[in-house]
């Protein structure tokens, strides 16, 4: 990996250090859209807190966001978790 992929990348790995953030990329990667409102139970966290999660999640460039009404809707990036898995070795 070279210098300026690894600087691109830690912030990609340090958003998904935290075990609610890698639950909720799951449900996202699992469901391939979800709104905002449905992660509260599965989480077991207040929306305040999910949103701050999402943002995370989206300013890494994981999962990209479509405001719908009064919610947001969720999906993986694809080609970010693809240039991750060839970044770490994966096939």
């Amino acid at each position: 990996m070279s210098r300026r992929e690894a600087e691109r990348t830690a912030p990609v790995m340090a958003a998904l250090g935290d075990p609610v953030r890698l639950r909720l990329l799951s449900i996202v990667a699992a469901e391939g859209e979800v709104c905002s409102c449905n992660l509260e139970v599965p989480l077991g966290k207040s929306q305040p807190t999910i949103s701050h999660h999402t943002r995370i999640l989206a300013e890494a460039g994981l999962i990209i966001g479509e405001k719908k009404g009064k919610w947001t809707w969720w999906q993986i990036v694809p080609e970010r978790l693809e240039e991750l898995r060839r970044l770490l070795g994966g096939r």
